[in-house]
């Protein structure tokens, strides 16, 4: 009897639904904070490209917890960086980032390389700051990689170089990084570094666009809308400026606003004084 008094209790608590297990630090830090193209970041973790507002105060408290921990992998310092600049506390994610940089994080040669050019949280430094970039570039990092086209493209730290801009997006693209694919597309677009070609172009737009790249969603819209490489498809165009304005794309949302309000109206003087919307549907 007693011992089948034990097997009912023993049951009973098995038939009683689990407790969730509470998320640690570190989970909630690579939830809210990771970069979806760090090399560091854990292979359950999805990573943000943006930290959105509500989730910062949140990120920096989990971050700086899980990263202050002993023995705490160098990716959480990179992403408390994150947290930080996101947070809009550029000396805190210069040290955070530093102490990344110097557990060997790539991703955090990025991060701050991209501040010291800027100067934004530590003097102004353009030459240390490629520097990192370089290296980061130089291990194969897909963000870096595409940083350093982007230098080479703006002739920062060096001189103007379309072609060496071309085979560092080049390679990032080939990473499957979407910043380069659009970058690749706007010159091609534009004719830098190679033939101008509005087809290609379109086709490295469509590829980062399939990644959700905001940008290169705004320039499908406006192909679109135009008929460049290919007819034009007002309800298409509209479609990818919707998509790309909800990402955050300031230019989309300028072209939904002139396409739902295409005539001005104007006073004697010719000022602008209203316009003529339609709200239908598209």
């Amino acid at each position: 009897m007693f011992k089948y008094a034990l097997t009912l209790v023993a049951v009973a608590v098995l038939l009683q639904p689990a407790a969730a297990r509470a998320e640690t630090d570190a989970e909630t830090c690579d939830r809210l904070a990771a970069f979806p193209d760090d090399p560091d970041k854990p292979a359950g973790a999805a990573g943000n490209r943006y930290i959105p507002g509500p989730d910062i105060a949140t990120a920096v408290k989990a971050c700086k917890a899980a990263a202050s921990a002993a023995g705490a992998p160098r990716r959480l310092w990179f992403e408390l960086g994150r947290a930080y600049e996101f947070g809009h506390e550029p000396a805190r994610a210069v040290q955070a980032y530093r102490n990344a940089v110097d557990m060997g994080s790539t991703s955090a040669m990025v991060g701050l390389g991209a501040m010291q050019i800027k100067g934004s949280g530590v003097k102004a430094n353009p030459a240390a700051g490629r520097a990192l970039i370089e290296r980061a570039a130089a291990a194969g990092n897909p963000a870096g990689m595409s940083d350093l086209g982007a230098l080479h493209g703006a002739g920062i730290g060096g001189p103007v170089d379309f072609a060496k801009a071309r085979t560092w997006f080049a390679k990032a693209a080939a990473a499957n990084y979407p910043e380069a694919m659009f970058q690749m597309g706007m010159m091609t677009q534009d004719g830098d570094g190679g033939p101008k070609d509005d087809t290609a172009a379109k086709a490295w737009f469509e590829q980062a666009a399939a990644l959700n790249h905001a940008g290169a969603l705004e320039r499908l819209g406006a192909y679109a809308e135009d008929g460049r490489a290919g007819p034009k498809d007002k309800t298409a165009a509209i479609a990818f400026y919707k998509k790309a304005a909800a990402l955050g794309d300031d230019d989309a949302q300028e072209a939904l606003r002139r396409l739902r309000c295409p005539y001005s109206l104007k006073d004697k003087n010719g000022k602008v004084v209203g316009s003529i919307c339609y709200d239908g549907p598209d």
